[in-house]
This record gives structure tokens, sequence and C-alpha cells, in this order.
């Protein structure tokens, strides 16, 4: 028996009057119950695969991938140094351990440990009534001579005195006169004052307490400008001049970069190292920088005026020491990957040496989103800002 259908979608459901019509003929009654799951199986199945796609009926094509929102910056000319990289120490400008150059008991302090002092400032202050009352002596010990010392002098030139009488009286004049000198000196060292503008240190010494000279009462830091001292091998030497700029950083201050000027450059080489001391010295208003403190010191060797420039965070990928990778978007508005050779890294930036020219764009964020080829839109000039 051959049954023809005029759709798949019509065959189950002529089988189904086939059946009935033969009744037991075509299939039997037990076997019903089996047949009529299977049936209506086929029948959702055909009518699913004969629907027609809406992805075929609404493209002739495969769809097309959305542009990727990247943030792109072009490549600039900037000059690039060449820098060699020394440590260095800092040392205070001026740095002195104040000490009393008179014995006597501590009256006042005047200062506050750290203070910042002007030259000429009172720090301390000892009992001066001793001091005081000597100088009252001596100047009546002064007087005194001075009156005998006159008297003689008219006698010697009416030649009624001898040259030794003379003389005894014009040293005792004298004597008293240096003494008198010496009291009032003693009582303006008890006045201990800053010699020049700068820190005051730890206070080591207390009121009421009685002290001999040469004992620190407290030390004096000059802390602006700082000074730097590092040493350049001989081989560098020419590149190292007095008034050369310098930058400075310290690991106290790792986003921060100070400038310095060379002053001193030694007139000889440490036979031993083959290298030479230089000094500078670095601008220190806010007092960040402390003596002690280790220095990174870049030296400038040469200069390359019209370098190609771009971010850091462009390179995207490693291949050694001088190749990277970077995303650059051509003139269709695709990202092309392309290797470059580096050079200089400061600041956040990195010197192209090859492969990228002046203007061509590459993308600092969004490279973790695309391939070669990708399709890319650049964001708001505001999000590349923080690059520039």
């Amino acid at each position: 028996m051959r049954l023809m259908f005029d759709s798949p979608t019509e065959a189950p459901i002529q089988v189904l009057r086939t059946a009935c019509s033969r009744g037991k003929t075509l299939f039997p009654m037990r076997h019903w119950v089996l047949l009529v799951p299977v049936v209506f199986l086929a029948f959702l199945l055909l009518a699913t695969g004969c629907s027609p796609s809406p992805e075929a009926d609404s493209s002739n094509g495969p769809a097309q991938r959305p542009p990727t929102q990247v943030v792109a910056v072009a490549a600039k000319v900037e000059a690039v140094a060449d820098t060699l990289s020394l440590i260095g120490s800092l040392a205070a400008d001026e740095m002195v351990a104040l000490q009393s150059e008179t014995a006597g008991v501590i009256e006042r302090i005047a200062f506050e440990e750290g203070q910042q002092v002007e030259m000429g400032q009172l720090l301390m202050e000892l009992d001066q009534s001793k001091l005081a009352a000597s100088v009252v002596e001596a100047q009546a010990n002064l007087a005194l001579s001075q009156s005998n010392f006159e008297r003689n002098q008219e006698l010697f030139d009416g030649k009624l005195i001898s040259r030794q009488e003379f003389d005894q009286a014009r040293t005792r004049f004298e004597a008293d006169q240096a003494l008198l000198d010496l009291r009032k000196r003693q009582l303006k060292d008890t006045r201990i004052t800053a010699p020049f503008r700068g820190v005051v240190g730890v206070r080591e010494v207390s009121p009421g307490q009685v002290i001999s000279p040469n004992v620190t009462l407290t030390w004096l830091v000059s802390l602006d400008p700082i000074k730097l001292e590092f040493n350049v091998p001989e081989r560098f030497l020419s590149v190292c001049r007095q008034g050369q700029t310098l930058e400075v950083k310290v690991a106290a201050y790792p986003e921060m970069s100070f400038t310095g000027e060379v002053y001193f450059v030694a007139p000889f080489v440490e036979p031993e190292l083959r290298t030479t001391l230089v000094k500078a010295r670095i601008a220190n208003e806010e007092s960040l920088l402390k003596p002690g403190m280790f220095a990174t010191v870049d030296l400038t060797l040469t200069v390359r005026e019209e370098a190609i420039v771009i971010p850091e965070p462009a390179l995207f990928r490693s291949l050694d020491e001088e190749r990277a990778m970077v995303y650059v978007i051509d003139q269709a508005g695709q990202a092309q990957m392309r290797t470059v050779r580096v050079g200089e890294r400061k600041a956040r930036k990195v010197e192209i040496l090859q492969g990228l020219t002046a203007g061509e764009e590459v993308i600092v964020e969004g490279t973790q989103k695309i391939g070669p080829g990708s399709p890319v839109v650049r964001a708001p000039a505001e999000a590349a800002q923080i690059y520039q």
C-alpha cells in the first residue's frame, strides 16, 4: 500500500485517517496505545523543521559586531633625555651642635624642639647675675687704673718718675681694659642665639641645669636648601659640571621628583672606586627631604629633541626589554596590532624608537576587549586627558 501526502505536516494526520478507515488491517488495536504518542511527536518535529528561520528572514548575511569603545591617544613629538641613575645621600646644608662658651645655670629655654628659627634668634639664656657683677667690678678697676695711668703720664712727661713706673701704670690700665672686655664677652655669651636660619633639634638640657663649656645643648640644622652628595663614575665626568640640573627622587615620596643644581665637582678621582664626589643643592621649602635619606639621581647624558612618545599603558604586551606590542587605530576605524621598539621610560611615558610615527593613535584603555581588526570607537576626549 502506498500513501501520498500533500505536505510533511499532513503525514501524521493522513496516517491516522487511513488507520481508522481500515480498522485492524493496518494497525491492530493493541498497537494504538503506542502509536498515538509516536505520531504526535513526529508531527511536532516536522512542524518545527519546516518553519522559516527568523534570522534568515531578518538578514541576508552574518550579524556585524558593534564597535568597541576605547581610549586612544596620539603619539607626540617631545624631547627625551638619556639619563644615568645613581644613588646619593642627602645631608644638611648646615648643621651645628650648639654649645655654651661659658659655664653657668640655664635660666630660660626659648625654643621648642623642631621649631624653625631665624638667624640671631634667642634660644637659651644662662643666669647673668654673677657675670653682671663681675662686669661692674671690672669697670671700677678700669676707672682706677685709667686715672692712675693718666696721672703717671703727666709725671713722666715732667720727668718726675722713671720709665719703669710709667710702664707699670700703663700695663695695669691695659690689663684692666682687657679684663672688662672679657667680662662683657662672657656676659654676652650667656645668651645663646641661632647662628643661621634652620630647624632646632632635640633639647639636651633643662632649665636650672648647671652646664660647663663644650656641652651640647641642642642641634641646629639648615634644611632649605638641602645638599645631595653622590659619586659619578669617571667615564661620565664629561657630562657632569657645575650649574647642571638634576632630577632627584626619594623612596618616601615615590610620585614626586625634586630638582637640584650641581655646585661642586671634586677635582680628583678616587683611585680605588674610580669615581668623583659631586654635590648639589635642592630646594626644600616644605622640609620634605631629610638629612640621611637615600636619593636616586638622574644625570642627563644626551637629549633627543624630536622623539616619538606615547603613554606607557599603551604597551599591552612586552616581547623583550626593547620590543613591545601596541594597538593602533587605522583609517577604517579598526584596531591593528603593531610591534614597536621602545627606548627611555620616564614619568609613565615611553619613547618609541621604531614602529610609530607622530600623530598615529594608540589605544591606552580597552585593549583587553579587542583583537586585530576589531572595529573601535573613540571615547570622549575627556577620558584621554590623564594621558596627555
